[in-house]
């Protein structure tokens, strides 16, 4: 879950390595550093921290055209400047910079390099002096990155300095994402496509197990056996607008507030001109001819996957299994004959997800993977792909994906309904505008949430989230979003479930937030509430107008019983976002998370 940068090119490196860093912190912040090479070595700076600490050190008075960056979350190691990359090798030859997990480094490190001493305590360092031991045996630069390369098991993404040619940069990956940007005069490397459109946004995508040579005017792409790969270069669809917060406060926020928009986008991208949902015929005979959906994903698109079960299943009467996937791929369930994976993933490079992806296509299923980045690994890997258009997501708390994810699942479920001759009594797309229009509503309505925050959240130190039936899920949500980024032990319950146990932590003042938007449950949830009430808790209600009692808290404006968690997230998000803000909080890189989990 760390960001890597490259750039080799006739400019002094050193700036555009740091824009480059700064525009993928949201991969990791724990530390960062640069390696600059010239004709008097390879300079390298880095420093515990943010960016912002990393300019500090760096030295202005050092130049060179050729470099290689690198912020870090902390897989091996603690957050320190020893811990942080790039690392370097015995003599300082080889300069590496590193993400992903070698699993067998410690193997490594007893049966090739037990003399000598490291300086780190990551398992990134095995790497670089792996380089150097097998460059000394081998006398040659690439068949020794190669040869290490093909030791390593496990994840990686990296590029690799050599003092004694500053005209190359190394680069080699597997399973973790990784990039060169292509230009006239000038070559780059990046995790992230966004991190380098201040240099061009022509692309190449590096596949697992190979080998890239880059130069200043050329990119040679080979096998780890050394067989040459032709492949063209892709145009990154992105503006540099698009990643920037403009007046925004926090990156949180704009994309809070972009949501309107990106439900009218999927409308627009999703529709045919007689109004009808446009899917590919294959994903939709994939999804008829099954017999079951299995649905993998992991945190906030796990909560997206349980609404899509919900659709899914009321609509297509297809039976839904909903699984985490870092569970499935160690403990997979007896599945049915003709089943569907569907793959849930904000950057389409979740490694859990991955996993998974990579054992069931082993066993011959149909695989199909939801995401927000149409050229990541789970979509070109995936027999079949549908793009959330929502936009790039900076702050690592999501919050427009997840909507943008329940929107597709709906057109994917009334799609479906619609190939099996089941009628339905809505017309989705009408149904979504009206959503787009309700998230305005709710966005417009700032002060109302952040004063809730400040009457429920500003001194607490725990909070609880219940609801039923569809509402459990979105409580699910709320309060990861309130624990990720304000620190409050908060958690999501059945309303029923509560009272299993849980009750017991209510105090006096204790804040427990309810959600009352499903008509057939909305008296178990307010006797729910009473439940709580009566043991001291202070209860914030947020219900779904039609449904409201006098006393309730907030009251969101109504739209489809399907699509109300499209809406209901909403005073979630706010919520959560104000209590952060009341806290001091960094709200768009909390502690100890990264926004694309590349390792599993």
């Amino acid at each position: 879950m760390c960001g890597i940068v490259g750039y080799i090119g006739s400019k002094d490196a050193k700036e555009v390595l740091l824009r480059g860093l700064e525009k993928l912190e949201y991969r990791g912040y724990d530390s960062a550093g640069i390696a600059i090479v010239n004709k008097d070595g390879v300079h390298v700076f880095k420093e515990k921290g943010r960016i912002a600490a990393l300019r500090n050190v760096v030295d202005t008075a050092v130049s060179g055209t050729a470099g290689i960056g690198h912020t870090r979350w902390a897989t091996h190691g603690v957050p320190s400047r020893v811990n942080a990359h790039p690392h370097q090798s015995e003599t300082e030859r080889f300069t590496l910079v590193h993400n992903g997990v070698i699993e067998n480094y410690e193997k490594l490190k007893r049966e090739y390099l037990a003399d000598i001493e490291l300086t780190s305590d990551t398992d990134t360092e095995i790497i670089v002096q792996l380089v150097e031991r097998f460059a000394r045996e081998e006398k040659d630069v690439e068949a020794a990155i190669s040869k290490t390369l093909s030791l390593l098991k496990g994840s990686y993404a990296t590029a690799i300095l050599d003092k004694q040619d500053s005209s190359k940069v190394y680069v080699g990956k597997n399973k973790s994402p990784l990039l060169i940007g292509v230009g006239d005069g000038v070559n780059v490397i990046a995790s992230d496509a966004m991190a380098m459109l201040q240099v061009t946004n022509q692309f190449l995508e590096i596949m697992d197990e190979e080998l890239v040579i880059v130069t200043r005017d050329n990119v040679t792409v080979k096998t780890l056996e050394g067989t040459v790969v032709e492949r063209d270069p892709f145009t990154a669809e992105l503006d540099e607008s698009d990643i920037e917060k403009g007046t925004y406060p926090h990156f949180m926020l704009k994309e809070i507030d972009e949501q309107p928009f990106v439900m009218r986008n999927i409308i627009q991208k999703y529709q045919n001109e007689d109004g009808s949902v446009r899917l590919e015929e294959d994903i939709r005979q994939a999804m008829t001819s099954s017999d079951r959906i299995y649905i993998i994903a992991a945190g906030t698109s796990y909560h997206a996957g349980l609404v899509g079960k919900q659709l899914i299943e009321k609509l297509t009467n297809c039976p839904v299994e909903v699984h985490i996937a870092s569970e499935f791929l160690y403990n997979m369930p007896v599945l049915s004959k003709n089943p569907l994976f569907v793959f849930i993933s904000q950057s389409g490079e979740t490694a859990d997800l991955r996993g998974v992806l990579v054992e069931v296509k082993k066993l011959g299923y149909k695989t199909l993977t939801v995401t927000n980045v149409p050229g990541s690994t789970l979509s070109r890997e995936a027999d079949f792909t549908l793009h959330t258009y929502a936009g790039p997501e900076i702050a690592v708390a999501s919050t427009k994906a997840y909507t943008a994810q329940m929107a597709v699942f709906t057109l994917l479920a009334v799609d479906t309904a619609k190939a099996k001759g089941i009628e339905l009594d809505f017309d989705p797309l009408q149904e979504l505008g009206i959503v787009a229009s309700v998230m305005e509503t709710l966005c417009d309505q700032k002060e109302s949430f952040e004063q809730i925050a400040r009457d429920f959240l500003s001194v607490t130190r725990n909070c609880f989230f219940i609801g039923r039936a569809t509402d459990y899920y979105v409580c699910l949500e709320g309060s990861l979003k309130l624990k990720e980024i304000s620190y409050i032990q908060a958690e999501g319950f059945a309303g029923g479930e509560l009272k299993h146990g849980t009750i017991a932590l209510i105090e006096d003042g204790t804040p427990v937030v309810a959600l009352a938007t499903q008509d057939h449950v909305n008296l178990s949830i307010r006797g729910n509430v009473k439940e709580v009430v009566a043991r001291g808790a202070a209860p914030c209600i947020i219900s779904m107008e039609g449904m409201e009692e006098k006393d309730d808290t907030f009251v969101i404006p109504t739209v489809h019983k399907l699509l109300t968690p499209l809406v209901s997230v909403i005073p979630m998000q706010l919520i959560a976002y104000y209590a952060a803000l009341h806290r001091d909080c960094d709200v768009d890189k909390p502690r100890n998370l990264a926004k694309s989990v590349t390792v599993e």
